[in-house]
């Protein structure tokens, strides 16, 4: 296939619209199901490479789920806890553990449920039967990967009255080394961003404590492999080979950093068992239930408790969760990695990061003020390593 056709680009007045390769070659995909349209090829092709290169780095099979050209929440395939399952309903899949691709998705799609609704998913491996029933129940606009088993595509065909996205990318493709795109009737041309994150990439560790376990090394890795692919400004917080908090395109980095903390917080809250044991509506959606969890920790525009409110959620009226007994679970939380895409200009992140559980940061450095925030992640017994890369994407 030469060029596809879109409906229409980033909005319906914008038209006409279409994928092409310049070069006239074979596009690298192949559209097995569905119409995808402008955003959702922007997503893939940006989700493929993270996954691509995150399974480079970890030697993992790994997931992202993607929306609007920025992960809500990527992972590598490891298995989930029993609270984990339950947190990302996916407790009742009984061969989920068979399959790490599955839990793989399943990681990234509960990293943050809530921005995940309408999700575009990305498969570093061949999409299975088990990763596709994980699919099929979630509200989502499609998936790309290298492969699918006949039985996985039965079921994606099926999904959206048949109308549901299903990409196929020859893993082989690799790109000219140069990149265009056109701004205002104005070309720019850059060389790609392959830079290659890799363990290495974290030695250089400036902190008083130099210990670096594997887990927070993998961590850092999944942290800083998702940044390479996020809006910027950014930061990311990971842990159990998931980003559990995404904060992108923020002007300012410190609304970053808080921005994805409180994502990583709510991801923690999630599996307490205060929330685990909410006593939810049983003809509640998923997407329902989201809503409600998320309005119960995060005390949002409606108050999930209130008079003549709590009913449409729950069976019966829950205790609120008050800031101090949500302070008191997140105050026994350790061993959190977070990355940046650039040094961090002032010691408020890691301030910011430390209330979220966090041990371990990676960030370029080269920062006028790279000795207090030095001093800052000494002060909280924290192992800081200057990758010297900055990775801004836009």
């Amino acid at each position: 296939m030469k060029e596809f056709e879109l409906k229409y680009g980033c909005n319906p007045n914008q038209k006409p619209a279409k994928i092409f390769m310049q070069s006239g070659a074979d596009l690298p995909v192949v559209i097995l199901n569905g119409r995808p349209g402008y955003i959702n090829f922007l997503d893939a092709l940006n989700s493929w490479q993270l996954v691509r290169e995150l399974k480079e780095a970890t030697g993992l099979p790994a997931a992202a789920s993607f929306k609007h050209v920025s992960p809500a929440g990527t992972a590598v395939g490891l298995p989930l806890s029993d609270k984990l399952k339950r947190a990302c309903f996916v407790d009742d899949i009984d061969d989920l553990d068979s399959s790490p691709i599955a839990c793989a998705y399943a990681r990234a799609r509960g990293a943050d449920r809530m921005c995940s609704f309408g999700d575009w998913i990305a498969l570093s491996d061949e999409c299975d039967e088990v990763t596709a029933r994980v699919i099929k129940r979630e509200v989502s606009d499609g998936v790309i990967a290298p492969s699918y088993t006949p039985e996985a595509l039965e079921i994606l065909r099926a999904k959206r009255r048949g109308g549901y996205n299903v990409v196929k990318i020859d893993p082989d493709y690799a790109p000219e080394p140069r990149e265009q795109k056109t701004v205002f009737g104005v070309t720019f041309e850059q060389g790609r961003n392959d830079y290659r994150i890799t363990p290495e990439s974290l030695d250089n560790l400036v902190s008083a404590n130099k210990n670096l376990p594997d887990f927070a090394r993998r961590d850092l890795l999944v942290s800083l492999i998702t940044l390479k692919y996020t809006q910027s400004n950014s930061v990311c917080y990971a842990f159990d080979g998931a980003a559990i908090g995404v904060g992108a395109g923020q002007q300012s980095r410190i609304h970053c950093t808080r921005l994805a903390g409180s994502k990583a917080d709510t991801w923690f809250l999630r599996q307490s068992e205060k929330v685990l044991n909410l006593p939810l509506r049983h003809d509640l959606g998923r997407a329902d239930r989201d809503n409600a969890i998320d309005g119960y920790i995060n005390k949002n525009e409606e108050d999930v408790c209130a008079d003549g409110v709590w009913e449409r959620y729950f069976t019966s009226r829950p205790a609120p969760y008050t800031a101090e007994e949500q302070r008191a679970y997140l105050d026994t939380i350790t061993g959190v990695s977070l990355g940046s895409d650039a040094f961090f200009p002032f010691s408020d992140n890691v301030e910011r990061a430390h209330k979220s559980g966090v041990s371990f940061i990676a960030e370029p450095g080269g920062s006028v003020r790279d000795d207090a925030v030095i001093a800052a992640c000494d002060r909280y017994g924290m192992t800081l390593s200057f990758t010297g890369m900055r990775l801004f994407h836009h």
